[in-house]
């Protein structure tokens, strides 16, 4: 093997489809292996979709795989109206103090249909951006240590305070992203853009083109928000570019205005060399600082066969 840059590289399994015992030792192979970060689900709302398998809480098994494993990075999606602003921002200061820098705190405004029948309110998508909004600023504000007071529309504090505060009175946020509104949020809170798109450079472009004007616009350089992207991966000695597509077509309703032929171009299908030269590719085009590959869907046996044939420890940047 060359000499040459280290790839870091996240992994993410998602769709519940396996128990916490399984979850544990793929993610503490992956450690093993040299990835970055492991991304589970958050969603309690996937019920409907998973009744065959465990369908954990997204952040008691996150702070559970944190507290068993030692180097990797966990993260999941926790929507904003699952949280009081304040608990939230003191679980994480939490979960910091005990983990220092290990959580990837990522964070959206979910669409999933069932959030009411769990109480949780049922608001519209310009709603729920909103609350996203509020809460971020109060959470930013708790995180450094001010007493914070506010009457907001979603969020209303009276001399909330999180003690202790994070080092530095931070901790970077993620957020998945890819609507005009969302990537408002985006410019004004986020640490980390999760680019909540498949990998069409064309369609990115035109995203990260609106990030920057709404950046530049609060006096923001663009260029300090990192960016992370999930990638449908599947490794296979003799591809079935079919297969692959109807495969992600079910994991992913959410893109079905998206037509066949982009989805076809931007999944990361092949032998575990064309996957690594495809990700590789994609992390300069897209200027990723995270590339996560979403084994989403796929059974123990073949996420453990993935984890190790995509070894960051395998990948060498030959270009550098």
């Amino acid at each position: 093997m060359t000499t040459g840059s280290a790839l870091k590289l996240g992994v993410a399994f998602g769709w519940h489809v396996h128990c916490w015992e399984t979850l544990l030792s793929l993610v503490r192979r992956a450690e093993e292996l040299g990835f970055a970060a492991a991304f589970i689900d958050g969603d309690i709302s996937m019920l409907d979709s998973s009744r065959r398998f465990d369908v954990l809480n997204g952040w008691t098994a996150t702070t559970a795989l944190l507290g068993q494993t030692e180097t990797i990075e966990i993260g999941s999606i926790r929507l904003v109206h699952h949280w009081n602003a304040a608990q939230l921002a003191q679980s994480v200061a939490t979960v910091e103090r005990i983990h220092p820098g290990r959580l990837r705190f990522m964070i959206s405004i979910g669409d999933r249909p069932g959030d009411d029948r769990f109480g949780l309110p049922k608001l519209g998508r310009r709603e729920r951006i909103e609350w996203l909004g509020e809460t971020l600023t109060a959470v930013r504000a708790l995180w450094r240590g001010e007493a914070v007071t506010c009457s907001g529309r979603y969020v209303q504090l009276e001399g909330a305070t999180v003690q202790p505060s994070p080092p530095g009175g931070r901790i970077p946020i993620s957020i998945a992203a890819s609507g005009p509104r969302m990537l408002e949020v985006v410019a004004a809170h986020a640490d980390i853009w999760d680019v909540n798109l498949p990998p069409i450079p064309d369609r990115v472009d035109e995203a990260a083109r609106r990030l920057e004007s709404a950046c530049w616009a609060r006096g923001r350089d663009p260029a300090g928000i990192r960016r992370s992207m999930w990638m449908f991966t599947r490794v296979m000695e003799e591809p079935d570019p079919q297969a692959a597509l109807a495969e992600f077509r079910r994991l992913n309703p959410w893109f079905d205005r998206l037509p066949d032929d982009e989805i076809a171009t931007s999944m990361v299908v092949g032998t575990a060399a064309e996957c690594f030269a495809k990700i590789r590719g994609l992390v300069r085009r897209l200027r990723l600082a995270m590339p996560i590959i979403d084994l989403s869907g796929l059974d123990a046996a073949e996420s453990a066969r993935t984890l190790e044939r995509l070894s960051p420890k395998n990948y060498v940047d030959a270009g550098t």
